[in-house]
């Protein structure tokens, strides 16, 4: 089988669904929301764009389910009945030409920067790293009727996706949110029911999975993306992943999506991850490859990893290797949203995915310009502009600043970093 074949195999997932290729679009953060939080006709257009650009399954941007915790300016909110009507827009977009998309599902806890929320609440009081406390507040922790209400919070907000017409959800237990912060040793340094042990940190998130089933029943489709770790000292390990992703199938989860990393050690951007794998691992293009072999000999679950492919042939060797059923695309669609009808007809990417850099050491090595320059590129697509893959950074940098100058400050939004 080539790999046009090997790409183009339909895959039917535990509930039923079937996602008609094995192309994986993974969440990239577009803050393209109102004001308000609500979905705009921009997010429509550029998801009808992905549809119809070949995508098999849409994972959108992390999508808010409490307008008191925001990741990032731009985030959509998803808490109440009345947000129905702007989705139904963006679901009937998102899911034309037989695409499945699914909204990720997200609490950013202490990862949201200082000055967007009243406060940042996380499972333990453990601030960050000194040089990221000046735009990371020391979060309060959170009591037990807390955690409960925002376990109810990703309950309505999956009834809501599901009514207003997607085809899934996927919880965002990976990068350093909440989810993440509950499974981690680092973050949570809880002694009660939710945390001291490897089972209690997994409650949190198994109790959401039971929460969310129990309000969409079990044709709907839950996934979740997962760290392999965190790269942290005394953060989540690798053991610890495969003990949760081993759990969460037991669980009944219909899709597992790896990936790694938190804002304080970015394994999950381009610039970190390029430099952190084997080279035996660079060869085969995946970031996080060799972590879901191990993740296959411990369950069946479909899995997914996103990060690195650059070819046609990369990409089916993965899912030749029965190490994953799908392979995650997100910054060539940036560039080009019709990458997997290219890809489908046997032709390689147009552009080549490489790190778009200033000159600025520190600004670069953080990878936020990066990030930045994609972030760009999908807000031209959602103005019906196409992508300008030439764009300069340093166009996209002075942007920025004349967007913070208008907003009396001058430090990076922290909407601009990857999902």
């Amino acid at each position: 089988m080539n790999a046009r074949e090997m790409l183009s195999q339909p895959f039917t997932l535990p509930s039923g669904q079937i996602s008609k290729n094995r192309l994986l679009k993974s969440a990239m953060s577009e803050a393209l929301a109102s004001r308000d939080g609500h979905a705009t006709a921009e997010l429509a257009r550029l998801y009808g764009a992905w549809a119809d650009g070949g995508i098999g399954l849409c994972i959108t941007g992390n999508v808010m389910v409490d307008r008191r915790a925001l990741g990032e300016p731009g985030n959509v909110v998803i808490e109440a009945d009345a947000d129905l009507a702007v989705l139904q827009a963006w679901a009937q977009a998102a899911t034309r030409n037989a695409t499945q998309c699914w909204v990720q599902l997200n609490h950013p806890g202490k990862q949201a920067p200082k000055g967007l929320n009243r406060e940042t609440v996380a499972p333990s009081a453990v601030p960050f790293r000194p040089e990221m406390q000046l735009l990371f507040a020391t979060p309060r922790a959170l009591t037990d009727a807390e955690i409960r209400d925002i376990i109810g919070r990703f309950a309505t907000a999956a009834r809501l996706v599901q009514q207003a017409g997607f085809t899934g959800v996927q919880i965002h237990g990976a990068h350093g949110y909440l989810v993440s912060q509950f499974l981690s040793p680092h973050h949570n340094v809880r002694t009660d029911d939710w945390g001291g042990t490897p089972e209690k940190r997994r409650r949190f998130v198994l109790e959401l999975l039971h929460a969310m089933r129990a309000a969409v029943g079990p044709q709907f489709p839950i996934g979740i993306k997962l760290n392999s770790a965190d790269f942290q000292r005394g953060g989540f390990t690798e053991d610890e992943s495969i003990a949760a992703i081993r759990a969460l199938a037991e669980a009944g989860i219909d899709l597992i999506e790896i990936s790694g990393g938190t804002y304080e050690a970015p394994a999950m951007t381009g610039l970190r991850a390029r430099t952190a794998v084997k080279d035996s691992t660079r060869q085969r293009e995946a970031y996080f490859l060799e972590f879901a072999e191990k993740a296959r000999l411990a369950v069946r679950t479909p899995l997914a990893v996103t990060g690195g492919f650059r070819s046609a042939q990369g990409m089916a060797d993965a899912i030749a290797s029965g190490a994953v059923d799908f392979v995650g695309l997100a910054r060539g669609l940036a560039v080009e949203p019709d990458l997997p009808n290219r890809l489908l007809a046997g032709q390689e990417p147009r552009e080549v995915i490489q790190p778009r850099t200033t000159g600025l050491a520190a600004l670069d090595r953080s990878g936020l310009m990066e990030t930045a320059w994609y972030s760009a590129q999908l807000k031209r697509i959602g103005r019906g502009q196409p992508p300008r893959p030439t764009m300069s950074p340093w166009r996209v940098l002075a942007e920025i600043v004349w967007q913070q100058l208008r907003r009396g400050r001058l430090r990076m939004p922290q909407r601009l970093r990857a999902h």
